[in-house]
């Protein structure tokens, strides 16, 4: 990629707010594709509780990164933003645009900007870490920062878990190790220019919404869905909500109307905290969904 007149469109925002939709629409106007960076739709056996695009969204436009993993899979956001960059490259052989999808904050932020000196880790992770630490004790921690970490386990507290945790949640999250972040000095720069359109609803709408996805989810067998992934509950790429949840009343912690009352819950603090992030970057503008007309001329206002 060499030519600075291409650009993404990256179309952000939270769960349940229209991003998909409206992706479809875009991606048809501008005559292009759709590259998603949603973390939760990699895998392809999550598939009700990820609200991934339809068969018939996916037929009418090219997308990428649906479906592309097993959940058995080690993959991380450093893997993505590589992966990622080489789709481009070979989309902006053909394309000037391509459509950047996602509620994954730190999946966007890898891809417009380069791994954080030191990014935000997912609580999944760091819960699982922990839980490792409570089970297998202090040297299953030390085992594994000195298999991913050699160099700097000479030199890290061997007997300080919450160090050892940190060197293997950086190692999941981003797949590079300390070294490499202690030895980084670097500012990245893109080959291409990036128009970053958030959408947003008032959040009592938005909250209806996420609601009644919830519901619609589990009259498709989000409950069904769960049961057969229970053998492999403690994957990375199942800690999530939707997931968790009937996890814990496939265990006895919850009977079923606690549980819906938690995923509905809990996916409406998942939406607050994306919306947290991406507000945090002040180079998106904000939209409702339905302002298609107005988010076509912010884009081309920006070409």
């Amino acid at each position: 990629m060499n030519n600075n007149s291409k650009r993404i469109i990256v179309l952000a925002g939270p769960t349940a707010v229209g991003k998909t939709a409206l992706s479809v629409k875009l991606a048809k106007y501008f005559n292009t594709e759709i590259l998603s960076a949603d973390s939760r739709q990699f895998y392809k056996e999550t598939n009700i509780g990820t609200a991934k695009p339809t068969a018939e969204e996916m037929q009418e436009v090219p997308h990428y990164f649906i479906n592309t993993l097993s959940i058995r899979d080690e993959y991380n956001v450093g893997q993505f933003e590589k992966d990622a960059l080489n789709v481009l490259d070979d989309l902006f052989k053909t394309k000037e645009v391509v459509i950047v999808v996602g509620g994954s904050g730190l999946y966007v932020k890898a891809l417009c900007e380069g791994i954080d000196e030191m990014p935000a880790i997912p609580s999944a992770i760091r819960e699982k870490l922990n839980r490792d630490f409570t089970e297998k004790g202090i040297g299953y921690l030390q085992q594994q920062v000195a298999l991913v970490d050699p160099d700097y386990y000479k030199i890290v507290d061997q007997n300080n878990p919450q160090r050892l945790i940190r060197v293997l949640e950086l190692y999941q999250t981003t797949g590079k190790n300390m070294s490499f972040y202690r030895e980084q000095s670097r500012e990245v720069k893109r080959p291409f220019a990036i128009t970053k359109i958030g959408l947003e609803r008032p959040r009592e709408i938005l909250y209806e919404r996420i609601d009644r996805r919830m519901d619609q989810m589990i009259d498709e067998g989000l409950f069904e869905e769960a049961e057969q992934l229970l053998p492999f509950k403690d994957l990375n790429a199942l800690q999530t909500v939707g997931y968790s949840e009937i996890f814990n009343f496939l265990e006895g912690q919850y009977d079923r109307e606690e549980t819906v009352r938690l995923l509905k819950r809990n996916s409406r603090r998942y939406a607050k905290r994306q919306l947290t992030w991406f507000k945090k970057d002040q180079q998106f503008q904000w939209f409702h969904p339905n302002q298609e007309a107005e988010i076509i001329k912010a884009i081309e206002n920006d070409m």
